[in-house]
């Protein structure tokens, strides 16, 4: 780990068993010359202590912020899609971070704007969901160019990352992260004489831009998930997304890729 990146900030829910469990690894990295920060404005690397939802708002709640490192810690029982370290294994954590046996990878993130005015970014997925017990229609458009009209629960936008989260339960595909793209894929659709679409998810490369356009038919209240937080926003009328120029960098172990971590976490017993 290079001598400039020496600052470190936990982040973490309230939990007094963490907190307990923490003090050795935050004793041991003080011992190996790193400095335990208090507020994350102040560190360049975040550790995100938990599962792949702790890591989401980790990079959430800090900003995504583009001059640091962040990394994710989990425990035996949590799912570690965005996590390389063991809670249980301090020593061999610390150790790489003292002889670089790290390489630092680079997620793709997609920016949505809401009504063409306020701009969030998602590293899981961005979708659009009905809050009604009725369906939603959507015109989608790719380039600014109509593509189909969707009826059906909602939609899914993922990156490549996110192709394993919710994306993954909708049938969407497992897309490798080195990949600059995101997926686009239905929540139950509606296919008549009427409504039409193409029935299966899509990939869109980085130089394109979606369009999600909500019919105003009474169900204008729809609910914006990014990654794993929630959004209620009155008259949705046009969510549009692009693949953003920021990206999430993480560090990783070098004998532990994306396919090992797939690997790992739906096919092995």
């Amino acid at each position: 780990m290079s001598n400039n990146r020496r600052n470190l900030y936990f982040y973490y829910p309230p939990n007094k068993e963490l907190d307990d469990k923490l003090a050795p690894l935050r004793d041991l990295a003080s011992e190996n010359g790193f400095n335990i920060q208090e507020e994350p404005e102040q560190a360049n690397i975040i550790i995100s202590v938990g599962g792949d939802g702790t890591f989401l708002q980790a990079v959430r709640k800090t900003g995504f912020r583009q001059d640091c490192l962040y990394v994710g810690i989990r425990r035996e029982d949590e799912a570690g899609l965005y996590c390389d370290f063991n809670l249980d294994d301090y020593d061999s954590m610390v150790h790489s971070m003292l002889h670089a046996d790290l390489e630092v990878r680079r997620f793709p993130v997609i920016e949505a704007t809401v009504n063409g005015e306020a701009s969030f970014l998602c590293l899981n997925e961005c979708s659009l969901r009905s809050t009604l017990i009725k369906t939603i229609v959507v015109d989608v458009l790719i380039d600014d160019l109509h593509f189909e009209t969707f009826r059906g629960d909602g939609l899914v936008v993922a990156t490549p990352t996110g192709s394993t989260g919710y994306n993954k339960s909708t049938k969407g595909a497992v897309i490798d992260p080195k990949l600059p793209c995101y997926q686009v894929s239905e929540i139950a659709s509606l296919n008549n004489n009427r409504y039409r679409t193409l029935g299966s998810s899509f990939v869109l490369s980085s130089e394109r831009k979606l369009t999600l356009s909500v019919q105003q038919d009474g169900n204008d209240y729809p609910i914006i998930g990014m990654d794993n937080e929630a959004y209620s926003i009155r008259n949705i009328k046009e969510l549009s997304i692009k693949l953003s120029d920021s990206v999430v960098k993480t560090v990783k172990m070098k004998d532990n890729t994306f396919w090992d971590r797939v690997k790992r976490t739906f096919l092995d017993e």
